[in-house]
């Protein structure tokens, strides 16, 4: 049995993603509680190497390493590489996104592309790059970051919510297809989060309806990795195929 706090020791992650917010915040949660985390961005070299840095000085182990998801030939040498550090891969976190914001009308097929190129494509190629070793050990977890506005619908984000929407389709089939390889796959489904955003998040959704929490406040990212973290744990291993919301009330299912 695993020491106490240290469930996840000999495991290994990886995190896309994860220069910053909901994909720092996971990173971060799955190396505390012993597993070795590959933390990638598309180009926040200095953000990840922060967070690489953190973890190894907090006794954890950790590489970051930049790759566009959206490439195949990019995820599967950043994969290459973990298994080459790490030697295997166990937990698979797809957080990876981009949410401007564009009226349906003035929208370009690039645009429309490019959105559902890092959420849906990035989450396809970075699932069947890890998928064989996972069944490999009989053993795996992903969790894929969903959004609110696949559900609720949103203002001038028809790419956004439409990719999200996607990954829906995606946890379920892959569920499915591995359950009985020991893989689980869910769908973690933030609402607002509260703290700085970067650039390529744009400003928050504007959803119809009041809009705000029924608890009175936004959500954090380390409350979002701890949903990631409690899927990823041996105590999660009976849940799978699921969207969870993690909203404070915001979205009644």
């Amino acid at each position: 049995m695993a020491e106490a706090g240290q469930e996840l020791s000999g495991k290994v992650a990886l995190v896309t993603g994860a220069a910053r917010r909901i994909g720092r915040a996971t990173a971060l949660a799955l190396a505390a509680r012993g597993a070795a985390v590959v933390v990638n961005t598309r180009s926040s070299e200095t953000e990840a190497a922060a967070v690489a840095a953190e973890i190894t000085q907090a006794g954890g182990r950790a590489i970051y390493h930049l790759a566009d998801i959206t490439d195949e030939g990019a995820v599967a040498a950043m994969v290459e590489r973990a298994l080459k550090t790490f030697g295997r891969i166990d937990i698979l976190v797809n957080n990876a996104a981009d949410r401007r914001h564009v009226p349906f009308t003035d929208m370009s097929l690039a645009e429309w592309r490019h959105i559902l190129g890092i959420i849906l494509d990035g989450a396809f190629l970075c699932s069947r790059a890890v998928l064989p070793w996972m069944v490999a050990n009989r053993q795996g977890t992903i969790v894929n970051i969903g959004g609110l506005t696949a559900h609720t619908g949103a203002y001038n984000r028809a790419h956004v919510s439409t990719a999200k929407a996607g990954l829906v389709g995606l946890t379920k089939a892959l569920a499915v297809e591995f359950a009985d390889k020991g893989v689980t796959v869910n769908c973690v489904v933030p609402g607002k989060i509260g703290g700085e955003r970067a650039a390529s998040a744009g400003k928050g959704a504007s959803i119809p309806g009041p809009g705000e929490p029924l608890v009175g406040r936004h959500g954090t990212a380390e409350e979002v990795a701890a949903l990631v973290l409690a899927l990823s744990l041996p105590t999660g291993r009976f849940i799978t195929g699921q969207t969870i919301h993690i909203s404070g009330g915001l979205y009644l299912p």
